[in-house]
């Protein structure tokens, strides 16, 4: 009878639930902070596009701390930083480091051809564009400059990578950006490489609510960070 229909149907959803072509098919959500640019980020998930099976990919950009509450209320199933999760934010999440890069600088070219001297000694007096306070290596850069005892002219500061890049193709002032997108950064922004900062460095986390990234899409972007970032060292 009816009843029978009702359990019958009920057995059929436990089954679906169980069934892991459910789960991929379901759209994979991604948050992205402001401060991570975007052509690394788009490195890392467009292989997530070119799975046997690809579920809808969405990205979502906000501040850091938005991105980890909607993770811990499963809004998000992954949240790609550039630092782990700050001590400040009660967010019960893993982080994976997927890797790293070291920073290089760039210039538009007609404020390249001002710059006197060789690299980094150029740099000095020069008109800087500044990653804002929550990018995670700007104290890098700025520790470096002062090792170099550098002194660039801070005009300007973006917590939006993409922002900052455009007013670094303006010819505004030079910027830093991850070495591992150099050759991207010079053929779309038309601008000219000055040289690596060695010692400082961007890294990326993959935030998660799951110890494992078991995902087909996460497993996707770990393998696309093992080709495009340096392993970090294991403290």
């Amino acid at each position: 009878g009816q009843a029978e229909e009702i359990f019958a149907l009920g057995d059929q959803i436990v089954e679906t639930l169980r069934d892991d072509s459910l789960r991929r098919s379901l759209p994979f959500r991604i948050g992205i902070p402001d401060s991570m640019p975007k052509s690394m980020v788009h490195r890392l998930i467009e292989p997530a596009l070119r799975l046997e099976r690809p579920g809808r990919l969405v990205c979502r950009e906000s501040p850091l701390s938005e991105l980890l509450a909607e993770l811990a209320v499963h809004r998000l199933d992954l949240v790609i930083a550039d630092r782990p999760i700050p001590p400040e934010v009660s967010v019960r999440g893993h982080e994976h480091l997927l890797g790293e890069s070291t920073l290089s600088v760039f210039a538009a070219p007609a404020l390249a051809g001002r710059l006197q001297g060789d690299f980094p000694r150029l740099l000095d007096g020069a008109p800087f564009l500044l990653p804002g306070e929550d990018v995670a290596h700007r104290g890098a850069l700025l520790q470096w400059f002062e090792r170099m005892r550098i002194r660039p002219a801070i005009v300007a500061e973006f917590d939006d990578s993409a922002l900052m890049k455009a007013f670094g193709q303006a010819g505004d002032g030079v910027f830093a950006a991850p070495t591992t997108i150099a050759d991207y950064v010079c053929r779309q922004y038309g601008v000219r490489l000055l040289g690596e900062v060695p010692d400082a460095r961007a890294r990326i986390y993959a935030i998660t609510t799951e110890r494992r990234l078991s995902h087909p899409a996460m497993q996707a972007i770990r393998n696309a960070a093992s080709r495009a970032l340096t392993p970090a060292p294991r403290a």
